[in-house]
């Protein structure tokens, strides 16, 4: 049997997808937009696998690709994680996920009947933010904060020290039940230390997503072919179609994950995720930090690609963009890089029309029933 691994890096478009203007994200372009704020970040072991073709700014004579290379536009509605996993999957949803500037009355009060508390908040706004404006009534009272934001998700905010990780998280599965109601896309435990002025979200977040429909991570179970995440990735499928996973607190810890349970794989697929892309650079805006995380992994990247065999097939790609340089703080409706190793192949992919061309690789790859949506890559 063979192996692969999909590894997402969150948040790392390139280039506004067609219908971004539908989106109010016409103009974004996470990569292109990085790279021309610091014009001397080197990404060499990327740019191996043709991310400098992908991006427009490599010749074909001056930097022969090592491997396939290509974007996708996402065909799913949405623009958020869960989203754009399952639809890498193949779960391509045609209406989006519901979002909220606020919870009404009747969701309110259906949540602190199942949940058993009170809430404060209920308003939009970014993770950072909300801290500052509610965190010290929220230490006051002993209330968690309730909040959203432009995407499907339902968000619970506490003091660690008020609130345990753990009892956040009872509160968080008893919300999971109200939202299934409302086809709310995941519900985020948000823990936070410090004091007031200086609050700190901690790495402790867990997303408490809907259940999926089928996917081909549950062909390949059912098939007898193992699949172990990496990071958030689990959550996003509500554990549906995973053998095992194992959760990561940042990039640095995903990417020793990652390596780890590569060189131990026998067979089967390794699905992985690297969130400090999105939540911490791409959220925050913070474009030298984005700039930084991409150079440490591209370091990474150089020693693992020898890990990889001839016979494997290596995923790199991203789950939606998150223009830094944007306006607002939210995801970006982008195209996402596609860089694809697989033997000796070194094709030009173009530009694929759903991301669930992934899915039906993979089942092409490990030789099951071929997947119902999206197109083999060969």
């Amino acid at each position: 049997m063979p192996r692969a691994l999909l590894l997402i890096l969150d948040g790392i478009g390139c280039g506004a997808a067609t219908d971004a203007a539908l989106y109010g994200d016409a103009g974004a372009d996470t990569l292109r937009h990085i790279l021309q704020a610091f014009p001397d970040l080197q990404l060499p072991h990327l740019g191996s696998l043709g991310l400098g073709r992908v991006l427009g700014c490599d010749s074909s004579a001056s930097s022969p690709a090592s491997a396939s290379y290509g974007t996708m536009q996402p065909s799913a509605a949405g623009k958020d994680s869960t989203t754009g996993h399952w639809e890498l999957c193949g779960a391509v949803l045609e209406t989006p996920f519901a979002v909220y500037e606020k919870f009404s009355p009747e969701i309110v009060e259906k949540l602190e009947a199942k949940c058993g508390t009170r809430f404060i908040g209920n308003y939009a706004q970014s993770g950072t933010t909300i801290l500052q404006e509610l965190g010290e009534q929220h230490l006051r009272t002993g209330l968690p904060i309730l909040y959203t934001s432009a995407d499907s998700v339902l968000q619970i905010a506490a003091h660690e020290q008020v609130i345990s990780v753990e009892q956040l998280y009872t509160i968080c599965r008893a919300a999971r039940c109200v939202a299934d109601e409302y086809q709310i896309g995941r519900v985020i435990a948000r823990p936070f230390i410090g004091e007031p002025g200086s609050f700190q979200r901690t790495s402790n977040r867990h997303d408490f997503s809907l259940l999926p429909p089928r996917t081909i991570l549950n062909a390949l179970v059912d098939a007898g072919v193992p699949v172990y995440g990496v990071g958030k990735v689990a959550d996003l499928f509500a554990g549906s179609g995973f053998t095992e996973n194992f959760a990561t607190k940042n990039n640095r810890e995903g990417m020793a994950r990652i390596e780890n349970e590569w060189r131990t794989l026998k067979s089967g697929l390794l699905f992985a995720n690297l969130v400090d892309f999105d939540t911490l650079y791409g959220h925050r805006r913070d474009v030298r930090g984005f700039a930084n995380a991409l150079q440490e992994f591209d370091e990474w990247l150089g020693a693992f690609l020898l890990q990889v065999a001839g016979g494997d097939l290596l995923i790199i790609t991203a789950d939606h963009g998150n223009d830094p340089t944007f306006k607002g703080t939210d995801h970006t409706r982008e195209n996402v890089p596609l860089l694809v190793k697989c033997q000796t192949r070194q094709e030009n992919l173009g530009r694929r029309e759903s991301f669930a061309d992934v899915a039906a690789t993979l089942a092409r790859h490990f030789q099951i029933e071929d997947w119902k949506s999206g197109t083999p890559l060969w």
